[in-house]
């Protein structure tokens, strides 16, 4: 498909706060010619790509739902063509990092300028990444290659990685099992694996371990 003319484009936006969807839509409505399909969770999502093709699709990272970073792996898992552009609340670098490794086009911020998204919807359609200037200074681009940099927490799975941040800033084993919907003895397990994964011996190591690699 050529892009030259930006005519036509087909995108979907998937978040589930009806204000953000109306400010995207509103950006990308006055730059490019497109028609634009918006869903609350990641049930409407699959409904409305079992049916039709799009160009780019705006995917928020917590969905009601089901994790962002789940969603989107099942996502290229079934269509491997689409490109993914996440919008995100998260600035840190981390979430980016695992987006784009999981098969993310780009990365954006809810805080960003609306030219960004522009900038953003061009690179992506050309079949470049993405990334907002905010994360790039905080990514060591020297680390940026998707296949070689392994720091430790990215051998995590995703739902780990969330239990490690929680335990990071505080949480109690309980706090996140009321948080997460899951019982204290799953998030204990998932504690446990996040311990013997990183080399760590308690919850003061892993919140000095997430501090000092700015995971929050």
């Amino acid at each position: 498909k050529n892009y030259s003319l930006m005519q036509d484009l087909k995108i979907i936006i998937a978040d589930d706060h009806s204000f953000l969807r109306l400010g995207l839509k509103q950006v990308l409505k006055s730059n490019f010619k497109v028609h634009i399909d918006e869903v609350e969770n990641g049930k409407e999502l699959f409904e409305l790509l079992r049916r039709d093709q799009y160009d780019i699709l705006l995917l928020d990272i917590s969905m009601p739902d089901r994790n962002g970073l789940e969603l989107l792996k099942d996502i290229l898992a079934r269509y491997p063509k689409q490109k993914i552009l996440i919008v995100s609340a998260h600035a840190e670098q981390l979430y980016a990092f695992r987006a784009l490794k999981a098969g993310a086009k780009g990365y954006l911020t809810k805080n960003m300028a609306p030219e960004n998204l522009v900038q953003a919807t061009k690179k992506i359609l050309k079949g470049e990444r993405y990334l907002s200037e905010e994360i790039l200074n905080r990514l060591d681009l020297k680390k940026l290659d998707f296949n070689s940099f392994e720091p430790i927490h990215l051998s995590l799975s995703d739902r780990e990685y969330q239990v490690l941040c929680m335990i990071g800033v505080g949480n109690t084993v309980s706090e996140i099992a009321e948080k997460q919907n899951l019982s204290p003895k799953t998030i204990s397990t998932y504690r446990t694996r996040i311990l013997k994964k990183m080399d760590l011996k308690n919850n003061a190591e892993i919140m000095h371990y997430v501090l000092t690699n700015n995971l929050i």
